[in-house]
């Protein structure tokens, strides 16, 4: 097997460094969900490798697309981490990824996009996250998420949208309880108790 050349090991770089930065990624290596920390961990590299074999695997008429990465980021996520994914997330994902694989191509031992997501998986590298609220809605998935180092203020912010109202439902018409009726003498009537 041959050594691989500097623009794949860019592109394999910058790849680990898009699926660190990835929310949903942190998430789930943090809170274990394709089984340990050290396992889910495994998991991304894996997925990190199978991305870049995708790309230098194929023939240069059939590189990757956009579309092709992101299915294969959903179907890891079901398959290895037991998320189905419904936020949007994993097409920005896949778009940086397939730009990064353009740039690495196009020559040079540097990349902007590389060094961008590098830069960022350093700066959340040992910051813990936190789920703040429902699943993370597309072209926002940073702002669904806070680390733990974050100052808040304690009020959650109006994202614009209003709440359903509740239905109102009827109950189910429950039979009355007769009340005693007493005659003028003070005794109690004995009344049946329903029809049979």
């Amino acid at each position: 097997m041959s050594q691989p050349n500097t623009s794949t090991i860019l592109f394999a770089r910058g790849v680990m460094a898009r699926l660190q930065t990835w929310s949903v990624m942190r998430a789930a290596i943090q809170e274990g969900w394709g089984g340990s920390k050290s396992i889910s961990q495994s998991k991304s590299t894996w997925l990190a490798s199978s991305i870049v074999d995708a790309f230098e695997e194929a023939p240069s008429t059939e590189i990757p697309d956009d579309q092709y990465i992101e299915q294969m980021l959903l179907q890891v996520m079901a398959d290895e981490f037991d998320v189905v994914l419904e936020d949007g997330s994993s097409e920005s994902v896949a778009v940086d990824i397939c730009k990064m694989w353009d740039e690495t191509r196009a020559g040079g031992d540097d990349s902007l996009l590389v060094r961008k997501f590098e830069k960022e998986a350093q700066k959340l590298e040992g910051k813990k996250m936190e789920l703040v609220k429902g699943a993370v809605e597309e072209g926002k998935e940073d702002e669904e998420w806070v680390s733990s180092d974050e100052e808040s203020d304690g009020e959650e912010e109006d994202d614009g949208e209003e709440e359903p109202e509740l239905m109102q439902v009827d109950s189910p018409k429950l039979p009355q309880k007769l009340e005693p009726i007493i005659d003028e003498d003070g005794f109690t009537l004995v009344q049946k108790k329903g029809k049979r």
